[in-house]
């Protein structure tokens, strides 16, 4: 009998797990934002095995784009290949954009060698408006010349607009205290941080990092 791999896939998330036997690679769709001008044509990625399938891998299924996310237990829709079958890899990549300013409900992007402009409207940001500011480089994924996704710089220097002022003494082996941020954010931040400080944040992880 023919080995096989069996892709579990759901919406937004999809799992995989692997065993000697087979697999089920779990992905998360993209969503596709609407179109906007095409970007410059790059070399189109060859197509790869189902073995190379792994986290972060972009591959192409009934014709959509989707991203590896992760190895979890739960199944909702399944999609089997044959093992070391080939997959189309999705011909997705990133370039660099700045958040210029908002316009109502958009966000509006630049890029600061063509001045040409791509709009996201608040639903497509999500929670990921709470890291951004104006003049930041945002990395835009582009999928047959559509925006699907963006992403934030891992580290973010933002200031501290309102927060209990620290006490004398306060070490930063102290205790932690909520600190509201000027993207609106609200992190936790050591005792001695005060209104007016520049602090660094994983947009990963929404920690403080350090004072910037």
């Amino acid at each position: 009998m023919a080995r096989t791999t069996a892709a579990a896939l759901s919406s937004p998330y999809c799992i995989l797990h692997r065993s000697s036997f087979s697999y089920k690679p779990s992905f998360l769709p993209m969503r596709i934002f609407p179109k906007t001008p095409s970007p410059p044509t790059f070399p189109r990625i060859y197509a790869f095995s189902s073995n190379d399938i792994k986290v972060g891998s972009n591959i192409e299924v009934d014709g959509a784009p989707w991203r590896v996310l992760e190895f979890l237990h739960e199944i909702l829709l399944r999609k089997t290949f044959r093992a070391g079958s080939t997959i189309e890899e999705a011909n997705v990549f990133k370039e660099a954009k700045q958040f210029t300013y908002k316009d109502g409900a958009q966000f509006v992007f630049m890029d600061l060698s063509t001045f040409e402009e791509y709009r996201l409207g608040e639903a497509d940001v999500g929670d990921k408006t709470k890291w951004l500011k104006e003049g930041m480089d945002c990395n835009l994924l582009f999928w047959n010349g559509k925006v699907i996704d963006f992403e934030l710089p891992v580290t973010v220097q933002l200031s501290v607009v309102d927060v209990d002022p620290g006490l004398k003494g306060d070490t930063a082996q102290g205790g932690t205290k909520p600190a509201t941020l000027d993207t609106g954010a609200v992190v936790n931040v050591p005792l001695f941080v005060n209104i007016g400080e520049e602090i660094l944040v994983d947009t990963r992880t929404g920690q403080y990092m350090s004072r910037a």
